[in-house]
């Protein structure tokens, strides 16, 4: 009965030990993969970034009527596939009048153009989205041109 009692105990504390050590076993396995998780949609995150380098022109009349852009987003509707550029446009001077925008492929080709009326007061600045066809996909690569 002594020797029942003892191995008891010592499988009862086996148990414990077995459980503690899975237990930290799976919280640092746990940890790890966090840490790689979010390392790795960081680095996606900016691939993707990286991946709308468009090189973006203003017409010579528009940068003389004090019009300049900031960051360009390009999004989607429901219905069709990066096909909205949001540009954020900065106004140095009064502006109120239509401005279209024109992508080209890197090659130069043009497959998309957008008409939008921008109106700003000088010192402001807003974001403007240009809704292209929905058949006009924007690439990462090429030209945005504003006129």
């Amino acid at each position: 009965m002594k020797y029942l009692i003892i191995s008891l105990a010592l499988i009862s504390a086996s148990c414990n030990w077995a459980k503690e050590k899975t237990k930290e076993t799976v919280n640092k396995t746990g940890e790890v993969i966090g840490k790689a998780g979010s390392e790795f949609a960081n680095g996606v995150s900016k691939g993707v970034e990286k991946t709308f380098e468009n090189e973006v022109k203003l017409s010579e009349q528009l940068t003389k009527q004090g019009l300049q852009t900031g960051k360009m987003v390009i999004n989607s509707t429901d219905s069709s596939t990066d096909n909205i550029l949001t540009a954020y446009l900065i106004f140095n001077e009064n502006i109120d009048r239509e401005v279209t925008v024109k992508v080209f492929s890197p090659a130069g080709q043009e497959y998309g153009r957008a008409k939008q009326k921008i109106k700003g007061q000088k010192g402001e600045a807003n974001y403007v989205d240009f809704v292209f066809d929905k058949r006009t996909n924007i690439d990462g690569k090429g030209t945005i041109q504003f006129e």
